[in-house]
């Protein structure tokens, strides 16, 4: 029942009572992906689909089965496809849109392909990703966010936000503006930058499904933040800022994407828990290009998802959640600029590398990464809360993270630097 003060929380139960819906989604992902791996690992050393070590960045000792991203995806998608089947929600929640499992395929397959083919084109992967964006960007997923990012951060007016760059018609039904073609490059470029951060970290047994895992956790958790706050108002202006083709598209007067996001974090949860039990160190099979493509993805999408309404904290929030592949990354690109190297050249200086030559020890190492990606996920998360309840000022929660941030940067840089030299 719809409060009638509309500025009043529009769930009325418990964040306990509401989450426990929830549980079929994630039974369903863990328990396919403890079922799907060791098949497909099966299936991997039958075909000679494996990874074989090398002695400058890879740390197993014998070749190891790829394509634990087909059993990842296998467990995420009968996930979710569960929750149409398995629970009752609130006719006001969006079913879980189609398009992103259409952004799973693209993304999987291209990434499955690499695994497959040894001389497999990267561009490829790339065009793969760009089929999930161009997707999500379609149906109006992640546009928002730049709406709150010019709006709310630029200062950008709400008239040169709405300038139309192309009239409605045929092709466009609705105009096209400048927030638009804005939210499209910011999908595209949260999307690869996502995708390749997930793949540059993941190097060791089980780094980054527990990651991943973390980082579930943070999301959903933002997630039943927003869902617990949301008021009748909040949801007039989501349908407000919906486009009309997206609006008439979906289910009756659905509307907010939260419980799509809630359904996704647990059906990832549910499929890397799975498979970590096969994944973590000694590790039996990987995830390969398919999995650590594909994870990126998602992570991501949850992110975008928390945007809806152009609340750029909310955004900001999940990035902190995902930020230790986020930190990977750019320090690879700063660590090769600065050596003259290609961005995509290898090296074994990632942070991972560099903890595991001071630790001697892949479950140690591992373990401590957890600990780091858990510390942003805590920072995350309260940075949403600080702006769902305003009992904690978020600036301290901004300058806490970029200290440990900048702090963990230019530690890894010197080590990197060192370890150069020697």
């Amino acid at each position: 029942m719809i409060p009638t003060d509309t500025s009043e929380p529009f769930i009325q139960i418990g964040w306990a009572s509401f989450l426990l819906r929830y549980w079929p989604v994630l039974c369903v992902a863990f328990l396919s992906s403890v079922i799907a791996t060791p098949i497909t690992r099966f299936v991997a050393r039958k075909t000679g689909v494996v990874d074989h070590p090398d002695e400058s960045r890879k740390m197993h000792k014998k070749p190891i089965a790829y394509l634990g991203g087909v059993a990842v995806f296998i467990a995420v998608f009968l996930g979710i496809i569960s929750s149409y089947f398995f629970m009752s929600i609130p006719p006001i929640f969006q079913p879980f849109p189609i398009v992103v499992l259409l952004g799973m395929c693209a993304i999987g397959l291209t990434g499955l392909a690499d695994d497959i083919f040894e001389y497999f084109d990267p561009w490829w992967k790339i065009a793969g990703q760009l089929v999930a964006a161009a997707a999500m960007a379609q149906q109006g997923i992640g546009t928002h966010v730049a709406e709150g990012f010019m709006r709310g951060v630029l200062g950008i007016s709400e008239t040169v936000c709405n300038y139309e760059l192309i009239g409605s018609g045929t092709l466009f039904p609705d105009p096209v503006t400048l927030t638009m073609i804005t939210g499209v490059i910011i999908i595209v470029i949260f999307i690869l930058g996502a995708c390749n951060a997930a793949n540059l970290l993941d190097g060791l047994d089980g780094l980054l499904s527990g990651t991943v895992a973390i980082t579930c956790i943070g999301l959903i958790t933002i997630s039943v933040l927003i869902a617990m706050n949301m008021s009748q108002d909040d949801l007039v202006n989501i349908a407000d800022r919906l486009p009309k083709n997206v609006f008439l598209s979906i289910r009756g007067n659905s509307i907010t994407l939260v419980s799509a996001n809630i359904i996704l974090g647990l059906s990832v949860l549910g499929a890397v828990l799975g498979f970590l039990i096969y994944n973590f160190n000694p590790a039996t099979i990987f995830l390969g290009d398919a999995g650590s493509l594909l994870l990126g993805y998602l992570c991501i999408v949850m992110v975008l998802m928390l945007g809806e309404r152009g609340q750029t904290y909310f955004v900001i929030a999940g990035l902190i959640v995902f930020a230790l592949p986020i930190l990977d990354t750019l320090l690879a690109i700063i660590r090769r600029k600065l050596a003259g190297k290609a961005i995509s050249d290898p090296d074994s200086n990632h942070i991972h590398h560099i903890i595991n030559r001071k630790f001697q020890n892949v479950k140690l190492t591992v373990l401590s990464l957890y600990g780091v990606s858990f510390i942003f996920c805590l920072l995350g998360v309260a940075l949403a809360y600080a702006h769902t309840a305003s009992t904690i000022r978020a600036w301290v929660i901004y300058l806490v993270a970029v200290i440990i941030f900048g702090g963990i940067s230019l530690i890894a840089l010197h080590a990197a630097r060192r370890h150069e030299k020697a």
